[in-house]
């Protein structure tokens, strides 16, 4: 494989960072150059709603500087991507606009649920031990300036994700006008902290016990240098160690932390805050050990560009996470899972059938899958209105990995499930979605409306099941003796809507076995 080079670079809320990667040669993937400069895009925000101007023409100065160090490694390709000070900004389309102007990068701003999906494919692409971490119960959480993301594992799959609104900047300088002492800053951090965990471990923990605690963010990893391996890329410590080390830190004011630790001054500032919540998580979660990984969000870009580029393959099958995480979102809501399978059953068959006919892909597929898993959230709240409470519970909801948009998608398939379906012209005035996505909307909404007639009963009688496409008629065989008079009856009422928008006639017959 020729030797290619890929640009990542991730504007954090206190730190921006361009990291370039080498593809081929005797390394798969390996790191060539890496600059960073902190910036307290973060704290703008939290004070004023908005980046300031000053740091933006610092941050246009920064972004040309990368573009010519790009140029110098003669690079291939590139991502540029703004987390939550961007996306929290109240001008961000205005901010965006006039740095992409200035710089020539097109710059993507990632959802929560995205970040935080790139986050954990940085963990998956830094260590070997990622696998082995999340076979037991464990949690990966991200501490940012303003809030913290909990995603909870058990058995190798996704529980759920969590993001709670306390964040290592914020909870600094919102208490920190309040503190008489460190001892008393520290006790009004673990008074807000046990206050939103005990509601996270009703909902979500339940009797597990999380013995594997991945802490991102904060700052903490330079205080770890006496359990760091050169070798490995994660860094772990026990529970006694951790205190031995918490102790250390607490009381210490930013210039000491600085000094004991050989830490630059402007990184030891949000150290302390981690510091507490890390032990707090601890007492809650029940964790026996930390791990801290070396990463940042640039080794999960340039570990997702190589999976798109079929460089790599996937160390974890992440597409699974995000089944996982909506299967929970629907057991929470008490949804039937038997007739959830059978409706994917069906409906993936029928999307795999007419590939040539809906022109969709992978993903697309995905999205059906989940809007499936999804569908009858909405009873849970209402039986009288369970389109609309489905699509606000969906939009309430983060899933992990999807985009804002994707997620948007989703909703309004389950809402077309059942309630009037609106053209382009009707929607447009209230939805953000393009044209082309709309038409996934469409697609994905005649699938499921055909698919969900076929069990309206709730009995699974559709379990051998057999999808043909020839020429315009699709032909869904199911080989049974049970009475389908009712399916029989709803499937052709939507039968007519699904040859609307693929121009095939949909076809359910019955062949009664021996």
């Amino acid at each position: 494989m020729a030797v290619k080079y890929f640009a990542a670079i991730g504007i954090g809320s206190t730190l921006t960072e361009m990291k370039i990667f080498e593809w081929g040669g005797k390394k798969i993937m390996r790191e060539v150059e890496c600059v960073s400069t902190r910036m307290s895009l973060g704290l703008d925000v939290y004070k004023k709603g908005r980046i300031d101007s000053k740091h933006i023409e610092e941050l246009c100065q920064l972004l040309l500087n990368f573009k010519s160090i790009m140029q110098a490694y003669k690079v291939d390709s590139y991502k540029v991507y703004a987390t939550s000070a961007f996306r929290e900004s109240r001008n961000m389309l205005i901010m965006r606009d006039y740095i992409e102007k200035q710089t020539g990068f097109r710059i993507g701003v990632l959802s929560n649920s995205e970040q935080r999906f790139v986050d954990y494919k940085s963990i998956a692409s830094v260590t070997t031990e990622f696998e082995t971490i999340i076979q037991n119960a464990a949690a990966i959480v991200d501490i940012g300036g303003s809030s913290m993301q909990i995603s909870l594992f058990d058995k190798d799959k996704l529980i759920t994700t969590q993001n709670i609104r306390v964040g290592s900047v914020t909870t600094k300088e919102r208490l920190a006008p309040l503190t008489k002492n460190n001892e008393h800053f520290e006790k009004m951090v673990v008074e807000i902290l046990n206050h939103e965990l005990a509601g996270f471990g009703k909902l979500y923990q339940k009797d597990r016990q999380i013995k594997n605690l991945i802490v991102i963010g904060g700052n903490l990893l330079g205080l770890m240098k006496p359990y760091q391996n050169e070798n490995r890329k994660i860094t772990s410590v026990t529970k006694s160690q951790f205190e031995d080390v918490y102790k250390g830190v607490v009381g210490l004011s930013q210039n000491e932390i600085s000094e004991k630790y050989n830490i630059s001054f402007d990184q030891t500032g949000v150290i302390v805050p981690t510091a507490i919540y890390c032990r707090c998580l601890m007492e809650n979660l029940g964790a026996e050990t930390l791990w801290f990984p070396d990463y940042s969000l640039c080794d999960g870009m340039a570990y997702d560009y190589g999976v798109k580029n079929r460089y790599i393959k996937n160390s974890h099958n992440f597409e699974e996470d995000i089944i996982a995480a909506a299967r929970s979102i629907s057991k929470r809501y008490k949804c039937s899972q038997a007739h959830i399978r059978n409706l994917e059953e069906i409906a993936l068959q029928v999307f795999d059938r007419m590939k040539k006919v809906h022109g969709m892909g992978k993903r697309e597929r995905l999205l059906l899958q989940i809007s499936i898993i999804l569908h009858n959230c909405g009873k849970f709240i209402s039986l009288e209105d369970v389109s609309e409470c489905a699509f606000n519970i969906i939009m309430a909801t983060e899933i992990i990995g999807l985009s804002h948009t994707e997620r948007e998608m989703i909703a309004y398939t389950v809402k077309f499930n059942t309630s009037r379906f609106l053209y382009y012209d009707e929607l447009a005035a209230s939805t953000a979605l393009s044209e082309s996505e709309y038409m996934v909307v469409a697609k994905m909404t005649a699938i499921l409306r055909m698919v969900n007639a076929l069990d309206r009963t709730h009995q699974q009688k559709c379990k051998n099941v057999n999808v043909t496409l020839k020429e315009h008629e699709l032909k869904i065989t199911v080989a049974s003796n049970a009475d389908f008079s009712l399916e029989k009856g709803t499937f052709n009422d939507k039968a007519e809507f699904f040859e609307e928008i693929f121009n095939v006639h949909p076809v359910f017959k019955q062949r009664k076995q021996i």
